[in-house]
């Protein structure tokens, strides 16, 4: 087993002080053992983690063994998703201290938004937990300002430790912070090699917000496309890594924490020995040059 000894505490920082989340010291990483980012909450999360987005029942359970198993410590999970039970049974079942594992979860429109409060709770009471490590808001909707609030409330009772966003982007981002108190420590979006995101990651970076990526690997119905790609096949082969190691490299390389759907334990074991190797200059503009500005989900 891997033994890692990470808590994931809040760093003293002062308020005008900002963390630099765009760039990663990945060379403080090794393979297993990935680096931590500091929020601009001052909390800390891995920057590597198991997605659960289509993982149930006992494959969901079998998935996050193994995750936890090779070293990784964050958890994807949503209401939506329908599995956050099993997230919550599978780490207290394991041996590693809670502190160690960072959980994120989400709060879908309708009728959550509405009543933000009873959602919170039952994701609490679903997870079987104490605290929420994060919690998003799934995607813009119709009381997302009220249902953001709540969680506002829940970080004062210490329930909820960090607060983000999932599916926003410029328009969204500019139109929503007058309105909230805390500012989102971390916005999830669709990003991969077909869709990368160019003006909206450094745009909150620069507002001091971390990045993450779901479906790096270009989501169903795509990942063979995006694994298959020449350029990334040739670059893989380069470096003897796979494709998805050479894109999960290259998302870390441009600051974007990294969420990878997966139940197969070498493929999981893959997405995290990602730090004995580095791409140039030349190879992260090759991939740049990919880009197609090519949406495949609805958020």
């Amino acid at each position: 087993m891997i033994t890692t000894v990470w808590n994931f505490r809040r760093i003293n920082m002062n308020k005008n002080n900002n963390t630099n989340i765009s760039k990663f010291n990945l060379s403080s990483g090794t393979n297993h053992n990935p680096p931590l980012l500091t929020l601009n909450d001052g909390y800390q999360i891995p920057i590597i983690g198991l997605g659960t987005t289509s993982l149930h029942n006992q494959t969901c359970k079998n998935a996050i063994k193994a995750a936890l198993e090779i070293g990784i410590r964050l958890f994807d999970t949503a209401s939506l998703y329908g599995n956050e039970k099993e997230v919550g049974e599978t780490i207290r079942e394991s041996n590693i201290n809670r502190n160690e594992i960072f959980v994120i979860t989400k709060l879908y429109p309708g009728a959550q938004f509405a009543n933000p409060e009873k959602a919170i709770e039952e994701a609490l009471n679903k997870l079987n937990t104490d605290y929420i490590d994060m919690m998003l808001l799934h995607h813009p909707g119709e009381n997302d300002v009220k249902a953001y609030k709540a969680i506002e409330k829940y970080i004062e009772k210490g329930k909820i430790k960090s607060v983000g966003l999932s599916n926003w982007y410029i328009k969204e981002i500019n139109s929503f912070l007058p309105q909230i108190n805390i500012k989102p420590s971390l916005i999830q979006n669709e990003i991969h090699i077909y869709y990368q995101e160019k003006e909206v990651v450094p745009y909150m970076h620069n507002l001091n917000i971390a990045m993450q990526a779901w479906y790096p690997f270009g989501g169903r119905g795509h990942t063979f496309s995006v694994l298959n790609n020449p350029t990334i096949v040739s670059i893989a082969k380069d470096h003897n890594k796979t494709s998805a190691q050479i894109i999960s490299r290259w998302l870390l390389q441009r600051g974007i924490i990294t969420i990878v759907g997966s139940s197969n334990p070498i493929h999981i074991k893959e997405n995290i020995s990602v730090f004995d190797f580095e791409l140039s200059n030349q190879e992260m503009e090759l991939i740049a040059s990919l880009d197609k500005n090519e949406k495949h989900d609805w958020y």
